[in-house]
């Protein structure tokens, strides 16, 4: 069975706990009031069951039983069908964990469905009810509890992610090797919870135009309005961190290329050492292999001075080429 939670409620209280869905419209029937029903990934029979009791729009059905929808508000009529994605960060993984949550709204019921181990539902209801006089003002006060649990639950979510990406920049000047893959992987992670966080603002739009034309108590109309607030500063500081990480993104890509170049310039210069050395080395080779040719015919081979001479032109050799290359800074 897939149902939650079920309950009945009477000017905020709660007065019944049916144990199937028949026994949840039998009871409102009789009493009156609101009912609030929990699922957990519902069957297409048990969807069918509450539609038909409640009027659902088909297409919010269907919605409702896929999953996989991204956050919104639709209209039918007088009922309101809304999906929301809570989410946690996993600190250990860095990465955002989202779940999906639909609600069902309308005169005197709320159906709330999970698609996901927790959504903070269950937290929700007991705040609730331990407010009769907020659960009395009906489904939207519901609706509106929910919001406000879902948004509350991005604090930490935002949290994570500004710690990861303090310790990213710390990565970066430290010269980390590792620090390009984690940059991209918490850039993605930052684009898939600003996917989920930015439709509320239009969610929220939606729901303060109908202030008006559906008679919202006043003390709901505060809460939504904190509620927004809140939204827009996830919003601007979703877009900060996307940018931060882009920042760091073009850093790195900086940094990389200026340690190469550095590696580069060293190894020119180790060349340049070996190169001058080498010709140095290579000036009295090459002049004592000259003279040690045999030749019967060379000039200076009978001459006395021949081998100090001969030695004489390589240590000039040798000095002149390295005063060169000294000159050149290659030594």
């Amino acid at each position: 069975m897939t149902i939650i939670d079920n309950a009945v409620y009477v000017n905020g209280r709660r007065t019944a706990d049916p144990v199937s869905l028949q026994q949840t419209y039998e009871t409102l029937a009789e009493r009156g009031g609101m009912a609030w029903i929990g699922l957990y990934r519902p069957t297409a029979e048990e969807m069918a069951s509450v539609a038909e009791e409640f009027g659902l729009h088909e297409l919010a059905v269907e919605d409702a039983i896929a999953a996989h929808q991204r956050p919104k508000l639709e209209r039918y009529d007088d009922n309101l069908f809304t999906v929301l994605r809570p989410a946690r960060y996993l600190d250990s993984e860095e990465e955002v964990e989202f779940g999906e949550l639909h609600i069902f709204t309308g005169k005197d019921f709320v159906i709330t469905i999970r698609h996901a181990e927790t959504s903070g539902v269950a937290q929700v209801r007991q705040r609730l009810e331990a407010e009769p006089e907020l659960l009395a003002l009906g489904p939207e006060a519901v609706l509106y509890a929910i919001l406000d649990q879902v948004v509350d639950d991005y604090g930490p979510v935002v949290a994570g992610l500004e710690n990861d990406i303090d310790e990213i920049e710390d990565q970066l000047f430290a010269g980390d090797p590792q620090v390009s893959r984690r940059i991209y992987k918490l850039s993605r992670e930052v684009i898939l919870f600003q996917r989920a966080i930015q439709p509320l603002q239009a969610i929220m739009e939606q729901l303060k135009g109908g202030f008006e034309k559906y008679d919202v108590n006043i003390e709901l109309q505060r809460n939504l309005r904190d509620v927004a607030d809140h939204v827009a500063s996830l919003n601007t500081k979703a877009d900060g961190f996307r940018q931060l990480l882009q920042n760091a993104l073009t850093v790195d890509g900086t940094l990389t290329a200026n340690r190469l170049n550095e590696v580069s310039a060293k190894q020119n210069e180790e060349v340049k050492k070996i190169s001058s050395w080498a010709a140095i080395f290579f000036a009295p080779t090459f002049v004592a292999s000259v003279y040690g040719m045999n030749f019967e015919i060379m000039p200076e081979l009978k001459w006395d001075f021949g081998y100090p001479f001969a030695i004489f032109l390589m240590a000039l050799l040798s000095g002149g080429m390295f005063l060169i290359f000294k000159a050149k800074k290659w030594l």
